[in-house]
């Protein structure tokens, strides 16, 4: 897959470490251990679990599915990265810590240095935003990809909350579109418990992003101007349970695939809709929440909505991958998920294959 500058010879987008090149030893697995905040405790003050990235690598490692040597290491964000979707004047105002605190909700941040609330609080979100455009590419460049962290899904442009301060995922679709050859029409598909309110304010008036937001209608943000944006809404109630809601997940994921065809997917994969999340408000049990059904379940669905041969199951985790075109051979189905990839699941540099990106969302203490 081509980049846009390469082609044009010369490119007006800025020069990144964010799509540098990535050696093929390692997996398209991105994570660094700064994705973790401790902050004396501070951190604790609010249900996110702001250490549940270290976890998951914790759990993959002790299972024998990754190592320290063969992930990559997620970049931080620089500025200029940031600039791609946010505004300077929405930067600048991240200098003030009681900005900050309001964002993370976490009201002591107000009273302290603000070089220690960059240092501690913002450098991993950014670490994480760098993450998720990372992912992106690596996922044109490899078939499939992973990032642990991000899903920062209620940041726009100009405005943070709900823990989020950056706008991951409009950043990796604007980063693609921007210098990525053949990718011009993107899919979010937003699964996280609470509304996608952010992304959805970036791309209201956008066609090139169709979006569908799965979330319980009754919780934060209820925010009814970015639900304009939204071309397949799926509003649930207070305790929705599996069965219905698999039902209706897999209904409109399908209807989704049908009415458009993207050239990337970003599939939000919040974990907060399981019974017990103390903000979700949901009653999905973690069998269910695991099952690798989305957005990949029906495959000969899917064939036939595409034209073309396609592989892969999400997990309720962060990742990111492409499908084999027309002519690979038969799918491989990725079992345990981390399989590292092989031929058959490079996109090539005449495209066509569909990208399919998935970040982890809310998961808060239970």
């Amino acid at each position: 897959m081509a980049h846009k500058a390469d082609n044009e010879g010369t490119g007006s987008s800025h020069h990144t470490e964010l799509y540098a090149s990535i050696p093929r030893t390692c997996l398209p697995i991105v994570y660094h251990p700064d994705y973790n905040m401790t902050f004396m405790g501070l951190e604790k003050l609010h249900p996110f679990d702001a250490g549940k990235w270290g976890k998951v690598i914790h759990f993959l490692k002790e299972e024998q599915l990754v190592t320290d040597g063969n992930m990559v290491e997620a970049r931080e964000a620089t500025e200029e990265d940031l600039l791609v979707v946010h505004t300077k004047r929405y930067l600048n105002r991240l200098k003030w810590s009681l900005k900050v605190a309001t964002i993370t909700e976490i009201p002591p941040l107000m009273f302290l240095p603000n070089f220690l609330v960059q240092r501690k609080v913002l450098r991993p979100l950014r670490t994480q935003t760098g993450g998720t455009i990372m992912a992106a590419k690596l996922a044109v460049d490899r078939g499939w990809a992973i990032n642990v962290g991000g899903g920062f899904h209620h940041c726009s442009s100009d405005s943070g909350g709900g823990f989020c301060a950056y706008a991951d995922i409009t950043l990796a679709i604007k980063f693609l579109f921007e210098r990525v050859e053949g990718i011009s029409r993107a899919t979010i598909i937003d699964l996280d418990a609470h509304q996608g309110n952010g992304h959805e304010r970036d791309f209201l008036d956008d066609g090139r992003v169709y979006i569908m937001d799965v979330y319980n209608r009754y919780i934060y943000p209820g925010d009814g101007y970015a639900k304009k944006a939204i071309k397949r809404k799926v509003e649930l109630d207070w305790g929705t349970e599996d069965t219905e809601y698999l039902q209706k997940v897999e209904l409109h994921t399908d209807g989704a695939l049908n009415e458009v065809r993207p050239d990337i997917i970003v599939y939000n994969a919040g974990t907060d809709i399981l019974d017990g999340d103390p903000l979700g408000g949901l009653s999905i049990s973690p069998q269910i929440s695991s099952r690798p059904s989305l957005p990949g379940h029906h495959k000969e669905r899917r064939d036939r909505v595409q034209g073309r041969q396609e592989t892969g199951h999400p997990h309720t985790h962060g990742d990111v991958w492409g499908v084999p075109e027309a002519n690979r051979p038969h799918h491989r189905r990725l079992h345990p998920q981390l399989a590292p990839p092989g031929p058959d699941w490079s996109r090539g540099p005449g495209g066509g294959g569909l990208i399919i990106i998935i970040i982890a969302g809310d998961q808060h203490d239970v």
